[in-house]
């Protein structure tokens, strides 16, 4: 049964990627330009749950596109998982009169607006924001290239103390389930070794690696391990074992944390955001529910959610062999 839609509410769920304003100024935007109304939910699923709303018009969004962060605030919700959470939303969303949702995430949020559709019959559709890439049905999620840059810029840096003390530094960045952001970052800022959860490459050739860098001629070496790596416990682990095994090198580390979330998003990160929010809002007026928009070869595509949430997006093999070629 074809669904008229009015209001289109916007909320952004589960962990903040830059760019993610971006794509709530477009989804404002593009409502508006269709003379649609629309609602912000702050808060993600929680805020649906307490009705914390407030309509939003094209003035609404001024200047944010440019920030890091969400202006809507994000929470895990725990109340949403259950039957009556969901529940309570549901009724939150036809008192104010919202025929639709755009919920801006990943995984966890996509599964929640599935599970919400399946129960109430009430439009969803998604879009990828995180910073880790890990969501199928889009070569880029919002946020990654950000990310990634991040990265990069503080390996520069990192690199400047390894070089002037000769010393070796293992870099931790975010990715416990998938490698994207370590195998990306690692190649763009020329690593030594690179360390992610999808091979486990193992100390001995960890210690090759180190060994061979230093016999040709390497004083400094930049190590990236991705949180998830499966090799140490912990990246303080592998420097002790490094230490214990290859006491020439000087070992720090360097956990780069939640600064790989925040910052202005790049101008990338901030055009994918725009050409999926409006595409989100054209999808649910053509009737569509329950799809996250992605993008494939520059053109944008709509995947069934439930197809997106089945797994993750696999690391790219031919970056792997750069990688291996690269650090010999």
């Amino acid at each position: 049964m074809a669904h008229k839609i009015n209001k289109i509410a916007v909320l952004t769920s589960g962990g903040d990627s830059p760019g993610m304003n971006a794509a709530i100024r477009s989804v404002v935007r593009t409502c508006a330009f269709m003379k649609l109304k629309c609602v912000a939910v702050y808060r993600g699923y929680q805020g649906m749950i307490d009705g914390d709303f407030e309509e939003m018009d094209a003035r609404s969004v001024n200047n944010i596109i440019n920030k890091g962060g969400t202006i809507l605030k994000s929470a895990r919700c725990e109340e949403f998982r259950t039957p009556e959470g969901r529940k309570k939303a549901y009724g939150q969303l036809v008192k104010n009169g919202i025929d639709a949702f755009v919920v801006i995430g990943g995984n966890g949020s996509f599964a929640g607006g599935l599970k919400f559709n399946e129960e109430f019959n009430f439009p969803v559709m998604g879009i990828p924001g995180t910073i880790d890439n890990d969501i199928l049905g889009t070569s880029y999620t919002i946020g990654f290239d950000t990310a990634i840059n991040t990265v990069v810029e503080v390996i520069d840096k990192i690199r400047d103390t390894a070089s002037s003390h000769n010393r070796l530094f293992f870099v931790e960045v975010m990715g416990r389930d998938v490698g994207h952001i370590a195998l990306n970052a690692g190649v763009g800022a020329g690593a030594e070794e690179i360390l992610i959860p999808e091979q486990n490459l193992g100390l001995d050739r960890l210690l090759d690696s180190l060994k061979r860098s230093k016999k040709s001629g390497k004083s400094s070496s930049i190590v990236i391990v991705a949180e998830g790596d499966k090799i140490g416990k912990n990246v303080f682990q592998l420097k002790d074992y490094v230490e214990e095994h290859l006491p020439i090198y000087d070992v720090r580390v360097s956990v780069l944390g939640h600064m790989q979330r925040g910052g202005n998003p790049t101008c990338f990160d901030r055009v994918l955001a725009s050409r999926m929010g409006v595409k989100a809002v054209e999808a649910l007026m053509e009737d569509k529910t329950n799809y996250m928009v992605g993008i494939r070869n520059n053109k944008l595509i709509l995947t069934p959610i439930s197809e997106a949430i089945k797994a993750h997006t696999p690391v790219d093999e031919e970056l792997i062999r750069v990688s291996d070629i690269m650090t010999t």
